[in-house]
């Protein structure tokens, strides 16, 4: 099967930006979440193989939380293009696009967002960043390897940093697949209890 550059469908992520307008907050994390859910055990969409469809058992998440809905300032920074490390010998091309700084319970940190020098090329994800990041829930709640957080380029200085869409790799469910590792520099010192957890079933692996 052809390894995926993006773990996750992006499909799904475009369809919740056209639905916050249509849907309220809540409804519209608890559509994507069942879209994401009924991707994952479709045989049509070649996500999981079929012995993989019969051993899944669900997906977890933490409950929606606005206080996770976190207004963060974007500075823009381009870096030099590199390689980001994946979790197989795959070395896919990205550059720093910038850096969202935010403040948490009185926390202030920094997330640097990247953009895939591949991805952009297309017409309808050329304004799509990638915000990979690993919280002190890896491990326990959340998939060890990471979380990651989709935006589109921000109009002005501010981005928000939706976790209660934070969403695992496709590598958290099936090790077929090349994904992307968070930067060091993307490790947050506290607890985001918001987004997806670890997939049921998987709690104690």
């Amino acid at each position: 099967m052809k390894t995926l550059i993006y773990c996750i469908s992006l499909f799904y992520t475009s369809i919740y930006w056209s639905q916050t307008e249509e849907l309220n907050y809540n409804d519209s994390i608890l559509n994507l979440r069942i879209l994401h859910a009924a991707e994952l055990i479709d045989s049509t969409s070649g996500v999981l193989s079929s012995e993989e469809i019969k051993t899944f058992q669900g997906l977890s998440y933490f409950e929606v939380d606005t206080n996770f809905r976190i207004s963060g300032t974007f500075i823009k920074s381009k870096g030099k293009k590199f390689q980001m490390p994946t979790s197989t010998t795959r070395l896919p091309w990205y550059r720093r696009y910038g850096f969202v700084c935010f403040e948490y319970n009185g926390v202030k940190d920094t997330l640097t967002v990247y953009q895939n020098l591949e991805l952009k090329l297309d017409k309808d994800f050329k304004d799509y960043l990638f915000i990979p990041f690993r919280d002190a829930t890896c491990k326990t709640n959340t998939y060890g390897g990471g979380r990651y957080l989709d935006t589109k380029i921000p109009k002005s200085n501010q981005l928000i940093l939706d976790f209660n869409l934070s969403y695992n790799p496709y590598c958290a469910y099936s090790i077929r697949y090349s994904c992307p590792i968070p930067p060091e520099e993307n490790t947050l010192p506290f607890k985001i209890l918001a987004g997806e957890k670890v997939p049921v079933g998987y709690e104690n692996h």
